[in-house]
Formats: structure tokens, C-alpha cells, sequence
């Protein structure tokens, strides 16, 4: 925690896609890999091939960036106001506060155009701390990324 100060929290912007995509890779491969067999972790991590969809993610969704020293820890994406689609914390920095820097700036966004609830698509891994910030689960759904069935959970905050 005392490295928070360290911090800053920013907007994304097309020159850090190379560097998201990594973290994007690395933070599947070293954090979910206690949630996650290899097979689906590859499968997961074979969204980072879809270049158009994140220069999609760049221009259309709020996104921000956790940077330390110049260095990208961690990221946040929020589509259409109400949707957290992309969500990663670099593995040397897990545990430190930042997802909760980042999450307590998307909902600032979320209540700034006055949306009433935010939901997201969680894994099984990062279910505990979407829980300790009052998301609930909707339903566990299974996604199939190419032909390799994944475990995750439609998770709901409501504002009100």
C-alpha cells in the first residue's frame, strides 16, 4: 500500500495498446493460472490477437491506465458507460490497491452520466475482489473461446 503514492492513474491512448496487450497475456498466464487450466488460458489469451477489437476498445470505450515510472501495472476499461469489458493488474503488482484506484474511477464515470448499475463478465479469479466491491453474481455462465469452454460469472453493482 505504500507505494500508492507512486501511482498515477490516466487515460489510455492508442500508443499504449503494445504494452496492454502484454500485461493483457502476462496477468492470464501468471494470476489465473490457479483459476484456469492451459488450455483455457490459452484460449483467453488468444484475445489479444484480435487487433481490431482493441483498437476498437482505444477509440470507443473509457479507458484508463495505472502507471508506475513510466511503467503500465494496470488497466480498466469501461464500454458503453455501464460495461467493465477489460480489467488487469500486472502480477508484481497484485494485492497493492489498484484495482480499487482503478474501479473508484470507472464508477466516477459510471455516475457522472447518472447510470444506475455497472455489470461486467468475471473470472473466476478476479470474482473475490469484484464481491468486495458489492458486485453480485448474476448467473455463472460458460463462454467458449475457441472450442475450450471457460467458467465465468455475469456480475451486477446497482447504485442507488
Amino acid at each position: 500500500m505504500s507505494n500508492n503514492h507512486l501511482i498515477i492513474i490516466r487515460k489510455g491512448i492508442s500508443g499504449d495498446l503494445t504494452e496492454m496487450l502484454q500485461l493483457f497475456a502476462n496477468t492470464i498466464d501468471e494470476v489465473c493460472k490457479k483459476d484456469y487450466n492451459y488450455q483455457q488460458l490459452k484460449a483467453w489469451k488468444s484475445g489479444a490477437e484480435d487487433k481490431e477489437r482493441w483498437m476498437t476498445v482505444i477509440s470507443s470505450q473509457y479507458v484508463l491506465i495505472a502507471e508506475n515510472k513510466n511503467q503500465i501495472v494496470g488497466f480498466c476499461t469501461l464500454d458503453k458507460g455501464n460495461y467493465i469489458d477489460l480489467f488487469f493488474v500486472h502480477k508484481d503488482y497484485q494485492q497493492k490497491g489498484i484495482a480499487t484506484l482503478l474501479y473508484h474511477e470507472i464508477e466516477k464515470e459510471a455516475l457522472k452520466h447518472d447510470e444506475k448499475q455497472i455489470t461486467a463478465d468475471v473470472s473466476k479469479t478476479a470474482r473475490p475482489f469484484f464481491e468486495k466491491i458489492d458486485f453480485h453474481i448474476i448467473e455463472e455462465q460458460t463462454v467458449h473461446v475457441k472450442g475450450v469452454a471457460l467458467t465465468n460469472y455475469k456480475m451486477v453493482k446497482n447504485f442507488s
